[in-house]
């Protein structure tokens, strides 16, 4: 029967693996977690005139850098100047070249969202008429591709490292004393740590590329890295190495202060333990609150850089996010603790029905804190019923639900597993007992003292013995060590073929492979969601989407209204072009902002502007705007009243000297 358990556990092994490697796969193109949700001028939108610059409105805040927004005319040159500016909330926008040709024009933008996810993507919008257009942008963001590829095989890794040191820890500390002794457990936390470690230093070094250029030569900018430092993620993961020095020390102390006072709890080593049961529980105490401090704190950078920290209820959503990653961690580690001492774990020190009743109560907890955090944590991310179904979030977050189903399942098998083992036990030790006492004495064996008197009779007759008899004395004891050892490991040998003959333990051991088998799947799918664009986020960008192309086709743009035109005043330095913005271009309420710019582009001050409106069909007008100076060639007036809608004549009179003025106009539908 044992013979065919190994190639059963690699053969299940590998199928997890290549699962989990497909799910990680398909994770990469839909890896943002904020959305383009506006534009001004929309997509899609055909507007008159050329605005005086471009805004793009995000479902959450973003992080900008110098080429995060691109604007390129029919030609592929780009005619965005400056950095982009941050007006208010989720707005971003860049000013534009004035006096654009009409044609069709290309938006490429590249961000990172607040919760440390890149957000690439492009659209176009016309002056005039839309027109050819010779820009290709690559459709592959920066999070795709090879460095992509790594950076969600890291952040799969970091997880599955965080939950084999944490759960497995916590379950020597709750469950299993004795396996601090155990090498294969003590190798299997070491292992974990490794992990994390490893890959919190690869996702800190492909931070900059994943986020930038997805280039793999870049992954070893030293100027990159220091960028990422700058940053919110980047604190995280620095944190996170030092709390992993933290965690190292604290694993030194289980594995070795630790495992020698757990001694004292073993019947058969308690003679050799020095430590009493005072020193055992307060080492275990502090331990667990050490251990549980380094825990919570591994588990905050994960909530405090990513998504918890950002949209609805974030003060409370990071906490919750903790306490969801713990319960995790004790479940699924703990659980694959519990496989490696059940396979691996040495004959004289056993898993007992003890270790495995009080695993099934922390696994108990677990997984209800799992269903309350987790009803929480959905309903945060979806928004509404439909989202379920409708949204690639809300669809493997059913495959995540029916995954956590069958691991449950597959655990009530194994607790009734457990109750046969415990019945068996009595009655498999007074066997056990039996058989120990018929082989101390097996038919044939010469007492001690029958086969020493010859030997004692031979020394005296020969006191003179050679030195050739003595090295065969030599020889003859190197074989009797080499036979010890021989029936020790035969010995082994029988007692393991006795243990898996178990029937009761073999099932038990059958069913926790399968739930580490779905733990695996399971933990699998929790990486691709933390990478996967919430349904809230998705819906609300499809309405945007909607609405812009629905205005789009109306010939309504964004409803705003941009107006751009050249003055010359005839005098020294009289020459520049007016802009003027006017939102939301409705009847009531509106704001109004002026820029006058050089022939080169660049702002300049004139010592007056003012502003006319005029609606001639109705008789109404001029209506007279003075706007405040706000920088330089920038004015500005809020609540500028329109009375009803209508083709408007916008008025503009620049002065820029005490005896050259000009005034320059253009009609706007308003309303």
């Amino acid at each position: 029967m044992t013979q065919t358990i190994a190639p059963r556990v690699r053969t299940l092994v590998l199928l997890i693996l290549a699962v989990a490697g497909a799910l990680l796969a398909g994770a990469a193109p839909a890896s943002a977690h904020a959305a383009l949700t506006g534009s001004d001028p929309a997509q899609g939108a055909v507007v008159d005139t050329a605005p005086p610059q471009l805004s793009l409105t995000f479902s959450e805040p973003v992080a900008v850098g110098d080429d995060s927004v691109r604007v390129l005319d029919p030609k592929g040159e780009r005619v965005d100047k400056g950095d982009p500016a941050n007006p208010s909330g989720t707005t971003y926008s860049v000013r534009l070249v004035s006096g654009l040709p009409d044609g069709t024009y290309t938006v490429a933008y590249q961000v990172v969202s607040a919760d440390s996810h890149p957000v690439a993507g492009a659209f176009t919008f016309s002056i005039g008429a839309p027109s050819e257009t010779t820009v290709a942008v690559s459709a592959q963001g920066s999070d795709e591709g090879l460095v992509g590829w790594l950076y969600g095989f890291g952040r799969y890794v970091s997880y599955a490292g965080f939950v084999v040191l944490a759960g497995g820890a916590c379950f020597v500390l709750a469950c299993w004393a004795p396996g601090a002794r155990v090498r294969a457990v003590q190798r299997l936390v070491v292992s974990g740590w490794l992990a994390l470690t490893a890959a919190t230093l690869g996702l800190l070094m492909l931070r900059g590329s994943y986020t930038t250029s997805g280039r793999i030569g870049d992954v070893f900018d030293l100027e990159l890295l220091g960028d990422v430092l700058q940053t919110k993620t980047g604190a995280a993961l620095v944190s996170r190495l030092l709390l992993l020095a933290a965690a190292a020390l604290s694993i030194a102390v289980l594995f070795g202060a630790y495992a020698r006072t757990a001694d004292a709890g073993d019947p058969d080593r308690a003679a050799e333990s020095d430590g009493g049961e005072p020193d055992k529980r307060d080492l275990t105490f502090g331990l667990a609150l050490g251990g549980t401090v380094v825990a919570a704190g591994l588990a905050a950078s994960w909530a405090m850089s990513e998504h918890a920290s950002q949209g609805l209820q974030a003060g409370v959503a990071m906490p919750v996010d903790v306490v969801h990653l713990l319960a995790v961690a004790a479940w699924l580690g703990g659980l694959t603790a519990l496989l490696v001492a059940l396979y691996r774990a040495p004959v004289e020190t056993p898993v007992g029905r003890d270790a495995v009743r009080r695993f099934s109560r922390l696994a108990f907890g677990s997984v209800v804190t799992l269903a309350v955090t987790g009803v929480y944590q959905s309903w945060r991310q979806l928004g509404s019923w439909s989202a379920f179904t409708d949204t690639r979030y809300g669809q493997l977050l059913l495959v995540k639900i029916a995954l956590v189903a069958v691991m449950v399942a597959v655990a009530f098998l194994s607790r009734r597993w457990t109750q046969r083992l415990a019945d068996a036990r009595v009655s498999a030790a007074a066997e056990g007992t039996e058989r120990a006492e018929e082989e101390k004495q097996p038919a044939g064996t010469v007492p001690a003292e029958a086969s020493e008197t010859p030997k004692t009779s031979e020394a005296s007759k020969a006191p003179e013995a050679s030195k050739a008899e003595n090295d065969a004395a030599g020889q003859d004891s190197v074989r009797a060590a080499q036979l010890a050892r021989q029936r020790a490991a035969a010995e082994a040998a029988r007692q393991k073929r006795l243990r898996d003959a178990d029937p009761n333990r073999f099932g038990l051991r059958r069913s926790v492979l399968a739930e580490a088998g779905v733990a695996v799947i399971l933990l699998a799918v929790t990486t691709v969601l933390t990478q996967t664009e919430p349904g809230r986020t998705e819906q609300d960008a499809r309405a945007a989407a909607a609405t812009s192309s629905s205005a789009a086709a109306t010939g309504q743009g964004s409803g705003a209204v941009s107006l751009t035109m050249p003055f010359d005043t005839g005098g020294k330095n009289g020459k520049g072009v007016v802009s003027i913005d006017l939102d939301p271009a409705q009847a009531g309420d509106n704001a109004l902002h002026v820029y006058v710019e050089g022939p080169d582009g660049t702002p300049v001050d004139v010592p007056e502007v003012k502003i006319a409106l005029t609606l001639a069909a109705q008789d109404i007008g001029p209506l007279p705007v003075a706007p405040d100076r706000i920088a330089t060639g920038h004015w500005s007036a809020s609540g500028v009243q329109i009375p009803m809608a209508g083709d408007w004549k916008v008025e503009v009179t620049v002065r820029t000297s005490d005896i050259d003025q000009v005034t320059v106009s253009k009609n706007a539908q308003i309303g």
